[in-house]
């Protein structure tokens, strides 16, 4: 099995009650997002966007017009046989070449929002003269030609130029309106000269698709309007979010800049005390067993054991800070080999019997022996059971009793269980004690206080194991430690095969 862990599990000591959601990013998304919703869609502060889509839908379709122009003059003179319409289409082409030349120039330039006004005029007045050169088509006539035969050719070509003028020009507001004016004029002025029903009908028709096309047209406008908008709006909020989440990285950079310093400073600051305390460890022993010579006074001895005590409660408390630290700040290696489970086990009970003794405290086991070796930190297991054993001594009442079972997962892992009778933790609780220096509220009434450091460090053993620590409680009731091996860490991935009883209390170990 490879002793190569993964690190990931280096900062796994969380409060996992804790809400992490970034305020500022939170409210930068709903502020935007409700100006998004409620926002109305304003026209007018799109007029250089629709200019600009407008100059290109021209260039693009420059070369439909002149074919248009060419194919009716073609048709025009094969029907008349005068050239009348050649001066037409040179004097149409002409407007639409001029067109093109401003659309040219414009797209050049960098339009700014004052100049659109002057801009949006040029084209307009290009429409205008092309409208001019269809009324002039309209007022064409062929006296060889049959009547209906031409109307209907003129009929034709101007609802043809009506739709294809509709669907380029939708983009300048009215270009439609202004161009087609002429043209009915001209049908109208022709119906009340002539007098004819066909003229009329034509009067009609291309009056009533005018209307029609200019109230599609201007729908289309708002339409591609409302798309700017939403395009605009949506790009404000893309740029919130980078603003928000740069904010919010760098915030979090920051914080896990300052975690790794505290990590730093106490696992620095934890080495330092560390070194005078064992000088006040080593001499209080010496002082308190008389090595040198009896103390004259008793109350002196006391004194010195007073010390003593006091000192190795003080280094265990800076061990686990030492430790929190490393683990902190990923430097907490893990020296794997294997061991037997139940053997580190019964070693670490045989540990806090004496103290169990004290306070008529029943520990029971309950092991399934010929397990195979689990691949782990043998100091770092015993300092798992340590924890958890000298957890449930020090909350289980005097009488009270401690139950330790060791086995099988179902998913064929190992596991350890340490149950006691104490008073319990109260299920709101429970992601407190988890977390670093946490306590419960039972725990801060006891006279025996420690850090808020054993879970954490438990937790984040485990995980460094790949493994799971749940902790389960109820108040007054007591509290379960279970500490789960994962299959992998198991050096044989088969288990013995057990008889129908052992498999029987194996099950209900687990109900």
């Amino acid at each position: 099995m490879s002793k190569g862990v993964s690190t990931s599990t280096d900062k796994n000591i969380v409060d996992k009650s804790r809400s992490h959601r970034n305020a500022a990013v939170s409210k930068a998304v709903r502020t935007t997002r409700e100006r998004l919703q409620a926002g109305p869609s304003n026209a007018s502060g799109f007029d250089r966007e629709m200019l600009g889509l407008h100059i290109d839908s021209m260039l693009q379709g420059a070369v439909a017009m002149p074919i248009f122009i060419l194919l009716v003059a073609g048709v025009g003179v094969h029907l008349s046989g005068s050239l009348d319409l050649v001066i037409w289409a040179v004097m149409a082409l002409c407007v639409h070449a001029i067109g093109i030349l401003i659309a040219r120039r414009a797209k050049t330039q960098d339009i700014a929002a004052e100049k659109v006004p002057y801009w949006r005029r040029r084209f307009m007045i290009v429409q205008i003269a092309l409208g001019i050169c269809w009324a002039a088509f309209v007022i064409q006539d062929c006296d060889s030609c049959g009547e209906i035969n031409f109307g209907f050719y003129k009929a034709a070509v101007i609802l043809i130029a009506l739709a294809a003028t509709a669907m380029t020009t939708f983009l300048l507001r009215n270009a439609l309106l202004f161009t087609f004016i002429p043209v009915v004029l001209a049908i109208a002025g022709l119906t009340l000269k002539t007098g004819n029903p066909g003229y009329m009908a034509l009067t009609t028709v291309v009056t009533t698709s005018l209307i029609f096309l200019v109230f599609m047209t201007n729908r289309m406008h708002r339409a591609n309007v409302h798309v700017l908008s939403m395009q605009s709006e949506k790009d404000d909020l893309i740029a919130e979010l980078e603003v928000a989440k740069s904010m919010s990285d760098e915030a979090r950079r920051r914080a896990e800049e300052a975690n790794l310093a505290k990590s730093r400073f106490l696992a620095s600051m934890s080495h330092e005390l560390r070194t005078p305390l064992n000088a006040i460890l080593g001499f209080s022993e010496v002082m308190s067993t008389e090595v040198l010579g009896p103390l004259n006074n008793p109350i002196y001895k006391e004194y010195t054991g007073d010390i003593h005590r006091s000192g190795q409660h003080l280094l265990d408390l800076i061990n686990e800070i030492l430790d929190l630290s490393r683990i902190e700040a990923g430097k907490y290696d893990l020296n794997e080999e294997a061991i037997q489970l139940v053997e580190i086990t019964e070693d670490c009970i045989g540990m806090v019997q004496l103290r169990a003794r004290t306070k008529n405290i029943t520990i029971t086991e309950q092991f399934e022996y010929g397990m195979p070796a689990v691949w782990v930190d043998e100091k770092a297991m015993r300092q798992v059971i340590l924890n958890l054993l000298s957890n449930a001594v020090k909350f289980t009442p005097s009488g009270g009793e401690v139950s330790v079972k060791v086995g099988w997962t179902a998913g064929g892992g190992q596991y350890l269980s340490i149950k006691d009778n104490g008073p319990g933790i109260p299920e709101d609780e429970i992601p407190v004690v988890l977390s670093a220096f946490g306590q419960g509220s039972i725990a801060i009434k006891s006279a025996e206080q420690g850090t808020g450091l054993g879970l954490p460090i438990v937790q984040a053993i485990l995980a460094k194991h790949n493994g799971q620590f749940i902790l389960r409680s109820k108040l007054r009731e007591g509290t379960e430690a279970i500490a789960i091996l994962p299959p992998k860490r198991v050096l044989q991935s088969i288990p013995a095969v057990e008889d129908a009883p052992a498999i029987e209390r194996r099950k209900k170990s687990f109900a």
